[in-house]
This record gives structure tokens, sequence and C-alpha cells, in this order.
């Protein structure tokens, strides 16, 4: 058996101008306050002698290649997105950057906004535009029902409001 994986799916470089502000910033304050302090920490690690049982060398080494990780990451996707701004044209149906609530048949409601898949919050409602549940409600309007398919079974919704300014509740 190998080790080969095929390549994940590329996400959809669509992202809010806010969220592409959130990750500019997080570039900018792992590359000038955290790795800093991180390399400075490394250093008087190492220089307390013997490397290999030095338990904060080992840890600061393998912070510091997380740290590098998500730099290299951050620095080839922020170029690569392209920021939505303002609401589309048509604001009474689901696109991308919509708060929307749905019910379901059980008559529970849930909250929810499209956004790019780098700033996914489930705690929060916010779902990938790449999600199926986020593809199945778009260009649906209030008062349109639509299926989607989850590892729960079939799930059938009714859209009940659609917004493009946050909405009070969910500041």
């Amino acid at each position: 058996m190998s080790r080969w994986r095929p390549p994940a799916e590329a996400s959809s470089p669509l992202i809010t101008a806010a969220g592409l502000e959130r990750l500019r910033a997080e570039l900018d304050e792992l590359w000038n306050v955290r790795r800093p302090e991180v390399v400075g920490a490394l250093s008087a690690a190492a220089a307390e002698g013997d490397r290999s049982e030095n338990a904060e060398y080992i840890y600061r080494k393998k912070q510091l290649a997380e740290i590098d990780r998500r730099v290299r990451y951050l620095g080839k996707r922020i170029p690569a997105l392209r920021p939505a701004h303002g609401p589309p044209t048509d604001a009474s149906a689901v696109y991308f950057g919509a708060w929307f609530s749905v019910e379901d048949e059980d008559g529970s409601t849930h909250d929810y906004r499209i956004v790019g898949a780098d700033e996914t919050d489930a705690a929060r409602g916010w779902i990938s535009i790449d999600a199926p549940f986020a593809r199945a409600a778009l260009k649906r309007r209030v008062d349109d029902e639509f299926e989607v398919q989850t590892p729960q079974g079939l799930r059938r919704c009714v859209i009940t409001r659609v917004e493009y300014s946050e909405p009070a509740r969910a500041r």
C-alpha cells in the first residue's frame, strides 16, 4: 500500500474583505511578532548545552516549524484570494457573503453565513462556499425549499431570511 494520496480539491479563491484583512494581520503577527520571539527563545535554549535532551529546544524547534509552515501557506494563499466587495445586485437571493436563516422539517431554525474556505467558523455558523449545504442554498430566496444530502441523511430546509448587512444578533 502506498502513502500517495491525490491532492485535495482546490478551494474557492473567494473571501470577504474582512476575512482577507484578518489573514493579512495573522501573517504580519506571525512574521513580525511570534517568529522573532520563538527564534530568541530557541537561541537561548540552544545555548544551554546538550540539545538532544533539551525539552525547551525541541519544543521551540517544533513551534518554529509550525509558524514557518503557516507563514508559507499564507504567503502563497493571500495573493491567490479574490475579495468580494459589497452585496450582489440581487440582494434577495443567497449568494457569497449572505447571512441567511433556514427552518428544518422539525421546525428548528439555524443561522448561517456563506464565506470563503479560509474563514469558516462552525461556532458562528459561517460555512464555506464550497460546502454542499452552501451550494444547495445558493440562488435560493425567502420561502424557497431545498434539499441537501448530509452524513445524517437527506435534510430539507426552507429559507426564512436573507441579509447582506450583518444582523444585530450576530455581532
